[in-house]
């Protein structure tokens, strides 16, 4: 996490009422040590349903060492989901929880009023890292419930002509992820096949996003580019994409959220210790101000 100071945002949705097809640059950050791709929030595009944070970390190999190493740190009202396409991260809470993500399985923490978590690279690994975490943030009737962690080892997919798609939030065609959201909203990993052409169902009552995950795919006649954020608006109730070598990519949505959020780091006074993670916790980064509404976040 970055030592300079930061500002907190009061962030609003700015739902489409018809299809869209715009293009948002990803942005390099550092999470310790790791490297990682930012993509939400960016400017003029602060969430997408109630998705309001997207990293997406990897594809990478090591020899040695632990590239993920996030210190304990809290989070109020929001859940983190975290997904992995390759290698291993272990979580650890202050609900005394721990849990070894492999790819496949989805991990799911509810923050509500306050938890502290770290996450890591288990000294035990296949020296590979390759995943996104996702935040997606409470709606004020539950911001301030209990908190809660939840692993699924395994994700429910569908396969159609073309690929499959692995769920692991919320509803996608046939598929409905076990993991408990307190919004309307879908997160999906599109598996296309090589020389193959993909087809998924879309509620077009939610807007929705996509980014590249790996390989290389069309959407709309258009190559997706790895480092972008792909909003698509409303209204569509299908989207298809297209791939030449094979592809994955993240698909993202929900009803356009109807609050505004405060993003400020992660911060709470109120959150226990990690006794699994053998070391410091994380300390907030020093508050410079607090940044006024964005109307076109």
């Amino acid at each position: 996490m970055s030592e300079a100071r930061v500002a907190a945002e009061r962030c609003a949705a700015l739902g489409a009422s018809s299809q869209q097809f715009e293009q948002y640059a990803a942005r390099q950050v550092k999470l310790g040590e790791l490297p990682v791709l930012r993509a939400l929030p960016v400017r003029n595009r602060r969430l997408i349903g109630p998705w309001c944070f997207l990293d997406r970390f990897g594809p990478l190999t090591f020899a040695a060492g632990n590239p993920m190493d996030v210190a304990p740190h809290p989070h109020i009202g929001l859940q983190t989901v975290s997904w992995l396409l390759d290698g291993e991260v272990v979580h650890d809470d202050s609900l005394l929880q721990q849990a070894l993500l492999r790819p496949g399985g989805v991990n799911v923490m509810t923050s509500g009023a306050a938890i502290a978590h770290s996450e890591r690279t288990p000294d035990d690994n296949t020296g590979r890292l390759n995943g996104v975490q996702l935040w997606a943030a409470l709606p004020d009737a539950h911001r301030g419930g209990a908190p809660a962690f939840q692993h699924l080892p395994e994700v429910p997919a569908f396969e159609e002509r073309g690929g499959i798609a692995r769920v692991f939030s919320g509803t996608l065609g046939s598929a409905r992820s076990p993991a408990r959201h307190y919004s309307d909203l879908v997160g999906a990993d599109l598996e296309v096949h090589a020389a193959g052409s993909l087809a998924v169902p879309l509620n077009p009552e939610h807007e929705h996003g996509v980014m590249l995950l790996g390989g290389d795919a069309t959407l709309e006649g258009q190559a997706l580019d790895p480092a972008t954020l792909y909003y698509l608006g409303t209204r569509r109730s299908e989207v298809t994409m297209a791939s030449g070598r094979g592809a994955r990519v993240l698909l993202v949505g929900g009803r356009p959220f109807g609050e505004t959020i405060l993003m400020w780091w992660n911060f709470v006074r109120r959150f226990g210790d990690v006794p699994g993670y053998p070391g410091a916790r994380l300390a907030a980064p020093e508050l410079a101000k607090l940044a006024r509404p964005n109307p076109v976040s």
